[in-house]
């Protein structure tokens, strides 16, 4: 596998190969001796693994560290590594060839990390207490739905956001998070164990449930419709495909938000990179929706922001910190 992923890596003129370790002590210590631009690390290693790595590196000599893993769905050790500063996480290169190398993200990933701002990822691994906040009785609200959009950076950012949202909250909150599939049921579970609203990975065919967080599964699109019963929404499964991302397509949820809610609908992108998530929201703008986009100094990545601004989608760019008070706000 160091050697898939060394080729890969040395493949391209625009980065060198600097170093190759055989486990994570090693690799700690010629990080600290070679002070890479990037890291990249398998996550399971004997005696010293990815998590350790991602701890020794980020306290001693913060570096960005890129994940590659084929951990099993129920393992949290990749949150734990993103929670304490990892960059990003992708699953291990497989059968590659000459074609299916070119959309391997590897390459992608490691210009995007030399470029990040490593003290946004050192500061990550705060302890954040759980605030009870409670919206006012009378408190009018204009939005029937939430949807988030996010991917590099994106689980803490969806966490601080969610755990900062009212108790009291009557409106479903919707997040579609670019990850490999099997990993989004273990983000729902350990969202549930920190957030106090309930959390749930979306499920075809069930209709949407105010106060309650839903992550979109990875495994195909996700769409809302109106359900032919009763006429409530309800999560769907999309065959369409989208030129920016897919499984799950943050454009394909916010077209769909767009077209059952309108102007009731509030969408928000986050951290991330590429494009994903700029045509949805533009359309829940179009539609009189309330948009919002996260800022560059507080994005681990500026690209799918920076795309919805641009496309003229984004009605107001906040802070991270600032997001959560303008959700209510705007409520």
């Amino acid at each position: 596998m160091r050697k898939v992923v060394g080729d890969i890596i040395e493949a391209d003129e625009a980065v060198e190969l600097v170093g190759v370790a055989s486990d994570g002590k090693e690799g700690v210590y010629l990080i600290n001796a070679l002070r890479p631009d990037v890291v990249v690390t398998d996550m399971v290693m004997p005696q010293y693994d990815g998590l350790y790595v991602v701890r020794e590196v980020m306290e001693k000599f913060p570096t960005p560290v890129i994940l590659l893993s084929s951990l099993d769905k129920g393992n949290q050790r990749i949150f734990e590594a993103l929670e304490h500063g990892a960059f990003e996480f992708i699953d291990k290169p497989t059968e590659l060839n000459s074609e299916s190398i070119k959309s391997y993200p590897l390459l992608t990933l490691i210009k995007h990390a030399a470029e990040a701002d490593i003290a946004l990822l050192a500061g990550k691994h705060v302890s954040e207490k759980k605030h009870a906040v409670v919206l006012g009785a009378h408190t009018k609200i204009q939005h029937s739905i939430i949807v988030i959009g996010a991917s590099t950076g994106g689980p803490s950012a969806v966490e601080s956001i969610v755990m900062s949202l009212p108790i009291n909250l009557n409106v479903p909150v919707v997040v579609a998070q670019h990850m490999p599939a099997r990993f989004l049921e273990t983000f729902a579970q350990r969202l549930k164990a920190q957030c106090l609203l309930p959390v749930k990975l979306a499920s075809n065919g069930h209709s949407l449930t105010g106060g309650t967080i839903y992550i979109v599964p990875g495994d195909g699109n996700t769409r809302i419709e109106r359900s032919a019963i009763d006429n409530t929404p309800v999560f769907a499964a999309s065959q369409r495909t989208f030129d920016e991302f897919n499984n799950p397509s943050i454009n394909c949820l916010m077209e769909s938000v767009a077209d059952v809610y309108g102007h009731k609908a509030m969408g928000l992108i986050l951290t991330g990179m590429g494009k994903d998530g700029m045509r949805g929201l533009k359309k829940i703008r179009d539609a009189g929706g309330f948009t919002m986009a996260q800022d560059e100094d507080s994005c681990v990545v500026f690209g799918m922001p920076k795309a919805a601004l641009e496309f003229g989608a984004v009605k107001k760019i906040l802070s991270l910190k600032e997001i959560p008070a303008s959700i209510i706000q705007n409520l």
